[in-house]
Order: structure tokens, then C-alpha cells, then sequence
């Protein structure tokens, strides 16, 4: 459904460990209403998974996408950068017909 590099894997792990909540908690990717382009990305940690959500395993790091949010994220890659240019998490969507100038949101 969702590829996760090995980049994001590790700030992922490094992120929950330095709160103490790796074992507990897990990234929650989610699709939201808002930005330029209608929609936007929103990550957070969480450590509920519903019913409705898909819960991935990547090396030891969970991922939890909603069922609402898989539509638009399917087949999207998740890593994370560290350039001059740019850090942080990036949402490669191959569903995303539009996107922003920033990459913050996108139409589909």
C-alpha cells in the first residue's frame, strides 16, 4: 500500500525513542481537507489503531493509515530528507494530480 524508505524508518524510530513511546506508538499518516491545492498531508503519532485503520510494520516501526486516507495514499513512498535544501518528511504520491508550491497539499 505504502512504501516507507529506510530513511524515514530510522527518524521514525529516532523520533519514538527519544520519547520513550517506540513500543506504543506508531507514525499516523493521514489525508486532510485544506491547503492550496484542497488537500494536505497530516503526520502524528498515535498509539490507538480503529478498526478502519491499516497498520503496516516496517522494521519495527508501525504505520497507520485510516481507510479514507488509503484511498488518496496508496502506492505513495514515505522518506525523509536532510539537505541543505529542505528536512523532514516527504510524501512521494503517485495519485496526486496537482500539488502546491511548498508540496504541503495536493488534488486528486
Amino acid at each position: 500500500m505504502i512504501e516507507v524508505t529506510n530513511e524515514a524508518t530510522e527518524r521514525i524510530r529516532a523520533l519514538l525513542s527519544e520519547d520513550g513511546k517506540l513500543e506504543s506508538h506508531g507514525l499516523r499518516m493521514k489525508v486532510i481537507g485544506g491547503g492550496c491545492s484542497g488537500l494536505q498531508y497530516q503526520l502524528s503519532f498515535d498509539d490507538v489503531v480503529r478498526e478502519i485503520d491499516a497498520e503496516l510494520m516496517v522494521d519495527g516501526v508501525r504505520v497507520i493509515v485510516d481507510e479514507k486516507s488509503a484511498l488518496y495514499l496508496v502506492g505513495s513512498r514515505l522518506n525523509f530528507v536532510d539537505t541543505l535544501e529542505e528536512s523532514g518528511f516527504k510524501i512521494d504520491n503517485p495519485n496526486a494530480s496537482n500539488t502546491c508550491g511548498c508540496g504541503q497539499s495536493f488534488a486528486a
